[in-house]
């Protein structure tokens, strides 16, 4: 009996952006070559760094094989962390041979060896016209690699709307099938917000699926520099949210839904549903805008966070 030829895996196009990370670049670089998964590529692009970071990567991907590390030369200069990253994923999926599969990659983090491997059986699981986006928990550590704890454990409550009260898909966790990739690489984001959340509301509110992997799949530092970071806990988060007020959050809250609705044609109908009730209830009063809250679904991971968004929703 002969046996069926074995499927190759296919190829998984990893997205990394660098600025100033001289520091732990090579402790990431080095975990990419350790994964158990190495049907990879290396797209990444330089965000105007004024340290050794270029030289690192340059480096780096003279040790591989021609093609398999490819620098982005646009767009050129400062232009932060969420436009480098979705240029870079419209760039990959331009390309006369788009990926299967697609991961963002931080510049300061360490990745487990079964990371990309966990994600693609995840991923390979949906069929490939529905979008998909998987995300995990991480290791939380310092900037010397010492252990923190795990992140918090993501219940679930997730989907939209709910992803417009907090992003869950922490980015160097996130992995896209191609109809995420796509679906994403065609939008434009608000400029007031992350590249992994966005990715997060796109794929949710086109109907798409969200796969959570209660695992760890990285080291995940915690220093000075995070452009964002995980508190360890939820009063820690909680406490992080009060200081940064209702003003910031629901001005990114009301940015998300304005970019949302200009891409209608891109959302799932209830998505759509889901938006205009919203937007209405903004418009309007205390009483419109608790209607909404009491039958829309936006609540976020615990009951002492959903309590703080419901006063800054009503109030702001």
């Amino acid at each position: 009996m002969r046996m069926p030829p074995r499927r190759e895996p296919g190829r998984t196009a990893l997205l990394l952006s660098t600025f100033d990370g001289e520091r732990f670049l090579p402790e990431q670089l080095t975990s990419l070559l350790a994964q158990t998964d190495q049907a990879w590529t290396l797209r990444w692009r330089d965000d105007g760094s004024s340290d050794r970071s270029i030289e690192i990567v340059e480096d780096f991907a003279a040790k591989l094989p021609t093609g398999r590390c490819i620098r982005e030369p646009a767009p050129v200069g400062r232009v932060g962390a969420c436009r480098s990253f979705l240029s870079l994923l419209a760039a990959e999926m331009a390309g006369d041979e788009a990926p299967d599969l697609i991961a963002f990659a931080d510049q300061d983090d360490v990745w487990l060896p079964e990371k990309l491997a966990r994600g693609r059986s995840s991923l390979e699981q949906v069929p490939h016209a529905i979008p998909a986006l998987y995300c995990a928990r991480q290791i939380l550590v310092d900037a010397n690699l010492q252990l923190i704890g795990n992140s918090l454990r993501i219940n679930g409550m997730v989907g939209f709307p709910m992803a417009l009260t907090q992003n869950v898909a922490t980015g160097c966790t996130v992995m896209l099938n191609a109809a995420a990739a796509r679906l994403i690489a065609a939008t434009q984001p608000p400029p007031g917000t992350v590249h992994d959340w966005w990715s997060y509301l796109m794929v949710s509110a086109a109907g798409g699926l969200l796969l959570v992997d209660d695992q760890p799949v990285v080291l995940y530092r915690q220093h000075a520099g995070n452009m964002v970071g995980a508190p360890s806990s939820v009063g820690k988060r909680a406490l992080a949210a009060l200081k940064r007020g209702p003003g910031i959050f629901m001005a990114v809250f009301r940015q998300h839904l304005a970019a949302l609705a200009a891409h209608e044609k891109s959302l799932s109908p209830e998505a759509r549903a889901d938006l205009s009730a919203i937007q209405a209830a903004l418009a309007g009063g205390t009483l419109r805008r608790l209607s909404v809250l009491s039958c829309s679904g936006l609540r976020r991971q615990t009951l002492l966070e959903t309590l703080l968004f419901h006063v800054w929703f009503l109030v702001s």
